[in-house]
């Protein structure tokens, strides 16, 4: 079995989302926040010494939410069709994070009992990524 790690590319906001994300989620950076200064200066672009070359935020049981600062086309954000699951351990927790999330971002579904049984959401953040959430009460019994 594999995890799957979302890696997030911004375009020069990266430490700002993951500060809200880290709010939301809490939790410490691991490592720290890698900025381009860290490295070399002919492996990046005069003005974005600064930037986050890497960030990584574990969200538990071995997964992580993990970003960089990729000015261009390679910035996902609110065009990317891709979403991110997240899975909570308790009802609580899901409301937590879907409000978190929501703040200052844009409710698709909100947060309520689905067909399936779950608690389930969706959500634009106010960094133009898409999210659901989905807790199930009756997950691995």
């Amino acid at each position: 079995m594999a995890l799957v790690n979302p890696y997030l590319a911004f375009d020069g906001n990266c430490e700002e989302a993951f500060n809200f994300y880290k709010s939301v989620f809490g939790g410490e950076f691991l490592g720290g926040i890698s900025r381009f200064s860290d490295m070399p200066s002919e492996h990046y672009s005069p003005g974005q010494e600064n930037q986050v070359m890497h960030v990584m935020l574990p969200l538990g049981n071995g997964t992580s939410l993990m970003g960089s600062d990729t000015p261009g086309p390679e910035a996902a954000g609110k065009d990317a069709n891709v979403s991110i699951a997240v899975s909570p351990d308790s009802e609580e927790n899901a409301k937590h994070i879907f409000n978190g999330l929501a703040a200052g971002g844009t409710v698709i579904m909100p947060l309520d009992h689905a067909p399936w049984g779950a608690l389930f959401g969706m959500l634009t953040d106010k960094f133009g990524f898409k999210w659901m959430v989905n807790y199930d009460a009756n997950a691995g019994k």
